[in-house]
């Protein structure tokens, strides 16, 4: 049997790479991972599929003893143009990105921005405390903290007398 050489987050969370034979955006084959950011699809799948003409953002997941953290850039947006939606269990970042200036196609040379809608929906590891959740930005970096929620802590209910 070979050897699953996905990332844990990508076995956790059911996204996997694109292709078989295709490396994830690990360092390794980069030339390979660029050519798939170029046309379009990204190296790892999100657990959703995209909606069809709708951009996939690329973000970050990383967790410490207390928190989920996700990150992922947003340059020239401004967070009233943003969309994040959380439940216990998942992040959803909505969005469009608009071309201030219309330039013929026949004037690129070179073009890899992505403008029009775009959406990313991440399962999550563990759940969260929704309440308490944070999101920022800060030069174009969206931050989103998700505290974990505590399974072992206990909570003691007061019984009212009537």
């Amino acid at each position: 049997m070979p050897k699953d050489r996905r990332l844990f987050f990508e076995r956790l969370t059911g996204s996997y790479p694109a292709d078989n034979d295709e490396p994830t955006l690990r360092g390794e084959e980069q030339v390979t991972a660029d050519a798939a950011v170029a046309q379009g699809t990204p190296g790892r799948k999100s657990p959703l599929p995209p909606v069809e003409g709708e951009g996939q953002l690329m973000a970050d997941v990383y967790q410490t003893p207390d928190e989920i953290v996700m990150q992922s850039i947003v340059a020239g947006l401004k967070p009233e143009e943003l969309d994040v939606s959380i439940t216990r269990d998942m992040v959803t970042i909505k969005g469009r990105r608009e071309k201030h200036r219309e330039v013929s196609d026949d004037r690129y040379f070179h073009q890899e921005l992505y403008w029009g809608s775009f959406s990313r929906a991440i399962m999550l590891p563990q759940e969260i405390d929704v309440e308490t959740a944070e999101a920022s930005i800060k030069n174009g970096l969206l931050t989103i903290r998700l505290p974990k929620l505590d399974k072992k802590r206990v909570q003691k209910l007061k019984i009212k007398h009537e």
